[in-house]
């Protein structure tokens, strides 16, 4: 598969698919997916400042090949103003136009994300948000009728921002700063969303020991050997996918509010580890001997969520995500400066260089990849008291 992110300058922002991507190539290591973000601000359904549509599809869409196109627009196509009917049917041709045109492709169609009338006044009656309802209403029912997958993005974050508002006030203006593009944390939640029209498991992997028979009841999506049942546990595990690289130490504190205002870690980060039988106490887990927490018999035999806490295996995932971000931003420089910014100037230096910058982000493609693999780890469970 080859999937294309398209869209106005949320998208451009290189952040909620960005996050799909990491959450892609973690969870499904051994699978050939290609992503393209080809997100430009401000368009809407006519194109915008990297030209027409027609251009734009051209160019950065039909060229890359793709077999899933993700449609990003309507922000835009509203005008920052009260609903106004012509715009609405600009919109609505224009987009069902862009669908026309990618006939024979997978086509996701996404709401729009919100405006915030939440945290600040409205700036007319109604707000902007709502004006972008009619338009996500838009896209939902072209969906139905054309049998398109549709991720509404909008309602996972303004819930959020709801939420936010009525226990921290302060942080809740800064999960959209502009009351257009999300920080961060709007863009996760995003990413949740399209994840979850996707059909994305929740699974990362899912092990149970029963300490006293000395058993390995479960162990899905990931291979368990060694186990020593003695004054410690310990085994070592080979597992088939990672967590999703959640930045819990978030400096601006929005990262764990998004998470605990969401189901995004039932919902798409379920990394289980149960133990039965230890006898009741405290005890300390370290894998490949970094200490991940201290928790109690009963908590273990309950479980625990290991993607709630920093593991070799979180760690392996953030650089993923680390290449991943970086990858789409030599794509980003290859494809505005290079061949965009470029493209009248005839310079005969420009070809070669984009060649060059390809390989470049070839090579960066393959790293992440490689970074992706599963690696074993090594279990420790000590009883402290």
């Amino acid at each position: 598969d080859r999937v294309i992110f398209y869209g106005d300058s949320i998208t451009d922002q290189r952040l909620y698919n960005s996050y799909v991507e990491t959450y892609v190539l973690t969870r499904f290591p051994k699978l050939d997916i290609a992503f393209v973000h080809s997100g430009l601000g401000p368009d809407t359904v006519q194109g915008g400042g990297g030209g027409p549509i027609e251009v734009r599809l051209d160019r950065d869409v039909v060229a890359h090949r793709p077999t899933t196109v993700a449609i990003n627009l309507g922000m835009n196509d509203g005008g920052y103003e009260p609903f106004d009917p012509a715009r609405f049917a600009a919109f609505t041709s224009g987009y069902e136009h862009i669908v026309d045109r990618l006939q024979g492709v997978r086509v996701t169609v996404i709401e729009p994300s919100p405006y915030d009338d939440i945290t600040r006044p409205p700036s007319f009656d109604g707000g902007y948000n709502a004006v972008l309802q009619r338009y996500r209403a838009f896209i939902r029912d072209l969906a139905r009728k054309r049998e398109l997958v549709s991720a509404d993005l909008n309602t996972t974050v303004a819930d959020f921002v709801r939420k936010a508002q009525q226990t921290s006030p302060d942080l809740a203006k800064q999960i959209i700063p502009d009351r257009v593009h999300p920080s961060e944390a709007g863009h996760l939640l995003m990413a949740e969303a399209l994840l979850k029209a996707w059909g994305a498991p929740a699974l990362v992997t899912n092990v149970a020991i029963d300490s006293v028979s000395k058993t390995i009841v479960a162990s899905e999506n990931t291979s368990v050997r060694a186990l020593q049942c003695s004054a410690d546990l310990s085994w070592t595990q080979l597992d088939a996918a990672l967590p999703f690289p959640v930045a819990w130490d978030d400096p601006s504190h929005l990262v764990p509010l998004a998470m605990r205002s969401s189901d995004f870690m039932e919902s798409l980060n379920s990394e289980s580890l149960k133990i039965a039988g230890l006898q009741p106490g405290r005890y300390l887990l370290a894998i490949d001997g970094m200490m991940t927490g201290i928790f109690t018999s009963d908590e273990l035999a309950r479980g625990i969520n290991l993607a709630n806490y920093t593991t070799p295996m979180m760690k392996q995932a953030r650089n993923v995500l680390y290449l991943t971000l970086k990858r789409a931003g030599v794509h980003h420089f290859r494809w505005r400066f290079l061949q965009m910014s470029l493209a009248d100037d005839r310079l005969e230096e420009q070809p070669a260089a984009i060649r060059a910058v390809e390989r470049l982000e070839q090579n960066l493609e393959s790293r992440q990849r490689a970074a992706a693999q599963a690696v074993t780890h090594s279990y420790v469970v000590k009883r402290l008291f």
